[in-house]
């Protein structure tokens, strides 16, 4: 193999490895569209400032039945809330990277019974992310869902 082709096979190399190191290692590896554990929403995890942030984007069903209108937040404790559509509600808020690949200090909203929990994002490998949802500030009182990225 001539000296140009090898320089040229090394630098792809590395640019491919550096790729994908990017994509799945490092602050912003969390960004991007993930499908819930029950394959229903897709939640956009994008990073405003120094922190985190997750919005409803796709609903598998996005009205509700009984009305034939998009879903809105019902369950929400605050009574001015319940009106406002599910679809680009922010449901995570202020995750922050503590190294490792883990997002914490976070919150995240359940539409389902209205409640904020703590949150900790744990990035298990490049399609896929553990959100765990906890009371109290206690990991160990929680539950963690795994999320796959979408493509």
């Amino acid at each position: 193999m001539n000296p140009f082709r090898l320089t040229l096979l090394l630098l792809l190399t590395c640019f491919s490895v550096a790729s994908f190191a990017h994509q799945s290692d490092g602050p912003d590896a969390i960004e991007g569209k993930w499908l819930s554990s029950k394959k229903r929403n897709q939640v956009q995890i994008y990073k405003q400032g120094n922190k985190y942030f997750g919005k409803l984007v796709w609903m598998l069903e996005p009205n509700d039945p009984a009305t034939n209108k998009p879903k809105v937040d019902k369950e929400n404790p605050n009574e001015k809330l319940r009106n406002r559509p599910l679809m680009n509600l922010v449901l995570v808020t202020n995750l922050v990277y503590k190294g490792n690949n883990i997002w914490g200090d976070g919150e995240i909203y359940n539409p389902e019974d209205g409640k904020t929990y703590n949150c900790e994002v744990t990035i298990k490998d490049a399609n896929s992310i553990d959100l765990r949802g906890y009371v109290m500030g206690l990991s160990f009182l929680g539950k963690s869902k795994t999320w796959t990225r979408v493509k």
